[in-house]
C-alpha cells in the first residue's frame, strides 16, 4: 500500500513532466527566436562550379575518344580525335593548285621581262630611224639647192624628198609602237600583281587548312572532371556541337537564393554556415562575396512583364554568391548541383 508521500508524488509527476516539457519547449522556442533575429536562412541554394563545354571546331567522324565518363582530365590532355583524311586530301589539292599558281606567276614575270626587252629593242630601232630620218632630211635639202643650181636632175631631188618623208613616217610609226608596248607593260604588271595576289590568297587557304587539321585533335581547355559525355567513335559531329562537359573541380561556391525581404541585413563579408543535404552533420563556414544585379526571374526563358495588366505581386529571389572557407577540406564531399542550406549571420 502506497504511503501518503508516494501518492502525493504520483499526483505531482504529470505536472512535473508538463513543466519540464514546457520549459524545454520554451528554451528551444527562445533559442529559435533569438537565432531568427540574428540570422537569415534559406534552403534554396546549390553548389556551383564552372562548366566548360568541349566544342569541336571542325565537322567530321569521330576517330577515337580518349576519356570516359567522370574521368579526371588535365588542361591540354587529348580528349578525342576526328578523322582528318578528307582534310588531308583537300590540303594536297590546295598545295598542287599553289604550285600551279607559282608557275603562273613565273610566266607573268617572264612576259613582263620579254615586253621590257622588246621596248628596249624598239627604242634602239627608233633612234636608228631618227638618225636615218635626219640624214635623209639633210640630203633632201641639199638636193633641193643643187636642183636650183641645175647641178642634179629633178628626179634625184624628188627621190631624196620622198626618202625623207618615208623615214619621217617610219619614225612616227616607231613612236606609236613604243607607246603601245609601254601601255602593254601596265597590263602585264597588273596581270603579275593579280597572279601574286592569287598566290597569296592560296597560301592563306593552305595555312587555314593546316590550322583546321590541328583542330582534328580536341584537347581539354581546363582541368577538371568529365561531367557528361555524349560522343562515341564513329559518330558524325558538327563544328560547335557540345560533345562533353568538363566540370572544374578546383573551384566551387554556393549560390543561395534569398527572398528580397531577407537581403536588407545581408552584407558582403557576412559570415555564413553552409550545410549540404547529403552531409547534414558536416557544417561548413563561408562568407558572402557578391550579390546578383538582377533577380532570378530576370534570367528565366520568359521573364515576367508586370506591364501586361494582370500584375500579381510575387516575392522575388536574389542570388547571393557565397565562398566556402577551407574548400580543400570538403572538396571530396561536394559536387556541383548539390542542394545545401545556408544560414547567414546578420548581427
Amino acid at each position: 500500500m502506497a504511503t501518503p508521500e508516494q501518492s502525493s508524488f504520483r499526483k505531482m509527476l504529470p505536472r512535473i513532466i508538463l513543466l519540464v516539457v514546457l520549459g524545454v519547449g520554451a528554451w528551444f522556442g527562445f533559442s529559435a527566436y533569438q537565432h531568427a533575429q540574428t540570422h537569415e536562412e534559406t534552403d534554396n541554394a546549390q553548389i556551383e562550379s564552372y562548366m566548360v563545354p568541349v566544342l569541336p571546331r571542325i565537322a567530321g567522324y569521330v576517330k577515337t575518344v580518349a576519356v570516359n565518363d567522370y574521368d579526371k582530365v588535365e588542361k591540354g590532355q587529348l580528349l578525342m580525335e576526328i578523322d582528318d583524311a578528307e582534310y588531308q586530301l583537300q590540303l594536297a589539292e590546295m598545295e598542287a593548285t599553289y604550285r600551279q599558281m607559282q608557275t603562273d606567276v613565273e610566266n607573268a614575270k617572264a612576259s613582263l621581262r620579254n615586253a621590257e626587252l622588246t621596248i628596249k629593242a624598239q627604242d634602239s630601232n627608233l633612234k636608228a630611224t631618227a638618225l636615218r630620218r635626219d640624214k635623209a632630211k639633210s640630203d633632201a635639202e641639199r638636193d633641193a639647192r643643187l636642183l636650183a643650181d641645175k647641178a642634179i636632175t629633178r628626179k634625184q631631188s624628188d627621190d631624196s624628198r620622198n626618202n625623207s618623208e618615208v623615214l619621217d613616217q617610219q619614225y612616227v610609226a616607231g613612236q606609236a609602237d613604243v607607246l603601245a608596248s609601254r601601255s602593254r607593260l601596265d597590263v602585264l604588271r597588273s596581270a603579275l600583281h593579280k597572279a601574286e595576289a592569287s598566290l597569296d590568297v592560296q597560301k592563306t587557304r593552305i595555312d587555314q587548312q593546316k590550322l583546321k587539321l590541328t583542330y582534328s585533335k580536341v584537347y581539354a581547355t581546363s582541368s577538371g572532371r568529365i561531367g557528361r559525355k555524349s560522343v562515341e567513335p564513329g559518330q558524325y559531329i558538327q563544328n560547335g556541337q557540345t560533345t562533353m562537359t568538363i566540370v572544374q573541380d578546383s573551384t566551387l561556391w554556393v549560390v543561395a537564393n534569398f527572398k528580397e525581404t531577407q537581403v536588407e541585413n545581408l552584407r558582403i563579408g557576412s559570415e555564413a554556415t553552409v550545410t549540404a543535404d547529403a552531409f547534414p552533420n558536416t557544417p561548413m563556414k563561408g562568407k558572402i562575396v557578391s550579390f546578383s544585379e538582377a533577380t532570378g526571374a530576370k534570367f528565366s526563358l520568359l521573364p515576367p512583364d508586370n506591364a501586361s495588366g494582370n500584375f500579381v505581386k510575387v516575392t522575388q529571389k536574389i542570388p547571393v554568391k557565397i565562398e566556402i572557407e577551407n574548400l580543400p577540406q570538403y572538396r571530396n564531399l561536394l559536387r556541383a548541383g548539390m542542394n545545401v542550406e545556408v544560414s547567414v549571420k546578420t548581427k
